[in-house]
């Protein structure tokens, strides 16, 4: 073929990219889509146009799980015969594989947020035998409100049978070792799962779904979904129920009470988000990912006179803390640190280049942040031996939970000295808004009745009777 007549089939071939406004509706996002093509940055929102998903895979009916394999199994199309009787090299159905594909990432799931819960675990339980200086227990009152569900009482019988209380870091030693005790537990019932309504609790008893032990569960997901152990779509059905409840009622919930007893109950207050918030005369450094015991730290270490002081001898007009995903989460409703953008948004934030520093952890980091980060100036500071990130030149300043101050500290000083490195112009998107976060469920019972009469009834009621439709929920 002539290269005139090839250059006229490759320019038919190649599509427009499709209008920053057709891929979002967030204003700072189109904005800074435009910037990234210009600069010529890949994007999620670039890859999402050229990733093209497998008929199959997206039905879910294509197994791995085995080196006979992958054994692919379209979907049966009805009235053509013999097409429901296809099975992979095993002689499992496309019930068994999807069963098994679907457990995996219940398995994968529970891993990873109840992971989370088991490292809140061991910090709280470090911080209640005082075996670090920078965690205190902060909320006593949650403390001994929990205390019963794992098992721990309160009090104490005197010498004459009079009901002492018993000391508060006893309590929290009790506590810290019951509650990681839910992770290798073999038997019995996580027991935090028992705060379930009564009718619900009964109901999981009845369908034989309550979880034994957090690990237990998951664990059991990937023996059953191998080459030729469970083939009943039904019998996987309930493993996994078993490991979802695991983890919502497990090592979520666990993470969810011992976090708030470390470093407080939230309650509303008022903040802002989306990149707007970043500011070009200060020091920005964004906290992104899942656990909130580094970035607590990291809170105290901004605010230090000396790492204020640094940053204005950098050449900047203080610090801005901001944050990506549920630690920015942890961090608004404790702080009021303002978010600067969801998951969809953490390569676009590096695109302003105002970004000095961006620290990560656990679960929703894009691998390509790194990329980004090349292309300007941005320092990407992994924090966990967990989620390590092999592109880009990334750096690793490893928590623990016994020198997280320290560690906070150094990484503070790291988005400090990047500043007057930064390469290209900063364009920083001229939109935010105005949000009020931290509505526990302490919180809410409190603005229903108060203190003495704090209750969900004034809230049920009025559901009940139809004066409430209903409440949403958005949860990510």
């Amino acid at each position: 073929m002539a290269t005139e007549e090839v250059k006229k089939v490759v320019v038919k071939k190649v599509k427009q990219p499709p209008r920053p406004e057709d891929l979002a509706i967030d204003v700072a996002s189109q904005e800074m889509i435009t910037r990234s093509r210009e600069l010529g940055v890949e994007t999620i929102f670039d890859r999402a146009q050229t990733m093209k998903a497998c008929n199959i895979g997206e039905q879910g009916t294509c197994c791995k799980n085995c080196a006979q394999g992958p054994c692919r199994l379209p979907l049966p199309k009805a009235g053509i015969e013999g097409e429901d009787t296809r099975k992979g090299l095993c002689g499992a159905t496309a019930h068994t594989i999807a069963a098994r594909n679907f457990s995996r990432m219940v398995a994968a799931g529970a891993a990873a947020h109840s992971d989370h819960g088991r490292g809140v675990a061991e910090t709280f339980l470090a911080a209640a035998r005082k075996e670090t200086e920078d965690y205190h227990i902060k909320d006593t009152v949650k403390l001994l409100e929990i205390a019963p569900d794992y098992g721990v009482d309160i009090t104490v019988e005197g010498e004459n049978g009079e009901i002492l209380d018993r000391d508060i870091d006893e309590i929290a030693v009790e506590v810290g070792e019951n509650a990681l005790a839910q992770w290798g537990q073999q038997t019995g019932v996580v027991c935090t799962v028992k705060r379930a309504p009564k009718a619900r609790y009964e109901l999981w008893k009845k369908l034989g779904v309550l979880p034994r032990g957090i690990d237990r569960e998951i664990v059991e997901i990937m023996h059953r979904t191998h080459i030729g152990v469970d083939q009943h779509y039904e019998n996987l059905t309930q493993q996994f129920s078993r490991a979802a409840i695991a983890d919502g009622w497990g090592g979520s919930m666990i993470a969810t009470d011992l976090q708030d007893v470390l470093f407080g109950c939230p309650h509303p207050l008022k903040s802002t988000a989306n990149l707007g918030v970043l500011k070009e005369d200060h020091v920005n450094i964004v906290i992104h990912g899942h656990e909130p015991l580094l970035s607590e730290m990291i809170v105290e270490a901004a605010e230090l006179p000396e790492m204020i002081e640094l940053a204005k001898e950098k050449g900047a007009k203080g610090i801005q803390l901001s944050g990506i995903c549920c630690t920015a989460n942890e961090l608004l409703m404790r702080h009021g640190v303002p978010l600067c953008g969801d998951f969809l948004q953490q390569e676009l934030a590096i695109v302003t280049g105002a970004v000095d520093a961006m620290v990560v952890d656990v679960q929703c980091i894009m691998e390509n942040i790194a990329n980004v980060a090349q292309c300007f100036h941005t320092k990407i500071i992994t924090t966990n031996p967990k989620a390590r990130i092999e592109s880009g030149d990334t750096i690793h300043i490893e928590f623990d939970e016994h020198t997280a101050f320290e560690d906070a500290k150094k990484i503070v000083r790291t988005g400090i000295e990047n500043f007057p490195k930064r390469e290209k112009e900063v364009i920083i998107p001229d939109v935010k808004q105005e949000l009020i976060a931290g509505f526990s469920y302490e919180a809410i019972e409190y603005h229903l009745g108060g203190t003495f009469r704090g209750s969900y009834y004034t809230l049920n009621d009025n559901i009940i009777n139809g004066r409430i439709r209903g409440i949403a929920g958005v949860v990510g």
